[in-house]
């Protein structure tokens, strides 16, 4: 370079080209760019990091074929998703030893409910990936790919065992806490405020146990002096499996700046969600609308999880009529996310989830069918195959294989 001084913008340029989309917007229709996005989908892996399902999944009255969910498999097929992280999430009650048993138990009805569908129901559909390795064999094999988090280490009560447990069913990832408090960390919502201001004793334990499993540590929902603990001291990268950035929506449950500055240099990956409320923060109208609803129907102050399936077709109707009187954020404003993110992460570092059928959606994508729309926004603002490619399963397939090589070493070690 010092022999040829006046190659080296030339050369900068290039480089920053290959890390950044480009600023320029394309002028191709939308039916040109959904054309593209439908051929790009053929090429890459594409994985939504967080998908809820209820306790009654993979049975008669919730067919994972064609149940009325925003992820079912005919809708997986249609969008071109190749892999969705189905959520064991189990909603936190009194922490007593009972009530681990019945979060244990519930947990185990739904690590059974994906099993079924994959390996009785469906096998010629769908199989479950344990591996990086497998994503990719069965995306060649033209199979639709299940993957496993859990949403809320309430699941494992005090006992450490059960991630070990987990990990043996398929749980690639686990949220270290979910809307309250938890025997693991804070949570970024609880209205008790910090409880353990960021990690347990318990929870330091937890995060070195995931690393030795070779689980990845989802720092989603916590709070931030949780965030910033579990990130900085777990061994391996960490996942935000479904936040935002609080940039375009200032909200707890969004990642800062800085955050998104320490999953970089952690080797993590922040998986942009297109959960409305985390994309656009609504008018105070709409949100007393949305309280309104949530109060007629018995819900919860807090999240979508959990429900009935007579609750979520209710809060479906509900919100569709809100929606209507106040339109929310489109794919245009997720994109958003997703463009700062990678300005202060790198491409390296940002991801995609959607919070399916536990709230997500927004106009344009309101359901794994329409899953091309985002890659034609991102085709539309300058990003290279290669850059679709890391946001959509790149980046999440790299930190799952970094978990898996630091588990290796870390097992070596002890023995």
């Amino acid at each position: 370079m010092s022999r040829f001084p006046h190659f080296r913008p030339l050369l900068l340029a290039l480089l920053a080209g290959c890390t950044r989309p480009s600023t320029r917007v394309s002028s191709a229709s939308d039916a040109e760019l959904l054309d593209r996005a439908r051929d790009l989908h053929r090429r890459i892996i594409t994985i939504d990091t967080h998908d809820d399902i209820p306790l009654t999944f993979a049975s008669a009255t919730v067919d994972p074929l064609t149940a009325d969910r925003q992820v079912n498999l005919t809708k997986m097929k249609a969008g071109g998703l190749d892999v969705a992280f189905f959520a064991v999430f189990v909603g936190q009650t009194q922490r007593t030893p009972e009530n681990y048993e019945k979060a244990k138990a519930d947990a185990m009805t739904k690590f059974a409910a994906i099993h079924r569908m994959a390996e009785t129901m469906y096998p010629d559909r769908i199989a479950i990936a344990y591996t990086p390795a497998d994503v990719t064999r069965l995306k060649q094999r033209g199979m639709l790919i299940a993957a496993i988090g859990i949403e809320n280490g309430y699941v494992i009560g005090k006992d450490l065992s059960l991630i070990k447990t987990y990990f043996d069913l398929g749980a690639r990832y686990m949220t270290l806490a979910h809307t309250s408090n938890n025997d693991v960390c804070d949570s970024s919502t609880d209205r008790q405020g910090p409880e353990h201001h960021g990690l347990s004793a318990l929870g330091r334990q937890v995060v070195a146990e995931m690393n030795r499993v070779g689980m990845m540590v989802d720092i989603s929902h916590v709070s931030r002096e949780c965030m910033m603990q579990a990130t900085a001291m777990s061994r391996a990268p960490v996942i935000a499996s479904h936040s935002s950035t609080k940039l375009f929506a200032d909200v707890p449950r969004n990642l800062d700046d800085e955050q998104l500055r320490a999953i970089k240099n952690n080797g993590g990956v922040a998986q942009m969600v297109a959960l409305a409320a985390y994309v656009k923060v609504d008018p105070p109208e709409k949100r007393a609308a949305l309280d309104s609803l949530r109060n007629a129907l018995g819900l919860p102050a807090q999240g979508f999880s959990g429900l009935t399936d007579e609750q979520r077709s209710a809060l479906r109707a509900g919100m569709a009529t809100i929606d209507a009187r106040y339109p929310g954020p489109t794919v245009k404003d997720f994109v958003n996310h997703i463009d700062h993110a990678v300005k202060v992460a790198g491409i390296d570092h940002v991801g995609i989830s959607s919070d399916f059928d536990g709230g997500g959606g927004i106009i344009g994508w309101r359901d794994a069918s329409q899953t091309m729309n985002v890659t034609a926004e991102l085709l539309r603002r300058g990003y290279t195959e290669e850059q679709i490619r890391k946001l959509w399963g790149g980046n999440l397939l790299r930190v799952w294989s970094e978990n898996q090589r630091v588990a290796a070493e870390l097992q070596r070690t002890k023995a």
